[in-house]
């Protein structure tokens, strides 16, 4: 929810890690090797949107430090400036939600929301941390005043 606010307010073209695997890779098995080419086509992907003038935004877990340091790196050779947003959720919430959700791209379930929360590496650099535990309009509302209302035009993905 939090991308597609993003991108639409922007705008931007939004990319989104878990459809980009399913294009790869229609019957996912989530190896090291999938990650690894889902997220070299993600920022492939960006790289091209970026260098042909267009805003992008990535919605992907980024759990790892060596994968945000590559996103920095398409940034930095697009010559634009990057914006990361950690979005947060209590996991009540998290297990209430997914328990709920109908249609959605994601396979991720409760066991491995969990595995990626406890194996996220620490942002070590500058971001913004929206908690998205509350209502649609609490989440859009801080998406609105710490991402949307500060964002430059030059700056173009996240």
């Amino acid at each position: 929810m939090a991308s597609a606010y993003t991108a639409d307010r922007y705008p931007a073209t939004r990319h989104r890690s878990d459809a980009v695997r399913k294009e790869l890779f229609p019957e996912p098995t989530y190896t090291r090797a999938e990650s690894d080419a889902t997220y070299a086509e993600l920022l492939e992907r960006a790289r091209t949107d970026l260098e042909s003038g267009s805003n992008v935004v990535l919605d992907a877990t980024f759990r790892r430090k060596t994968r945000r340091e590559q996103a920095m790196s398409v940034a930095r050779e697009a010559d634009v400036d990057i914006r990361f947003v950690h979005v947060t959720c209590s996991l009540e919430v998290v297990r209430e939600r997914l328990e709920k959700r109908t249609e959605t791209i994601s396979d991720a379930e409760f066991d491995q929301h969990l595995q990626l929360r406890e194996s996220f590496d620490p942002i070590e650099h500058d971001h913004v941390e929206i908690d998205n535990s509350g209502t649609i309009e609490e989440t859009q509302a801080q998406l609105d005043e710490q991402v949307l209302s500060t964002a430059r035009p030059e700056q173009r993905t996240r």
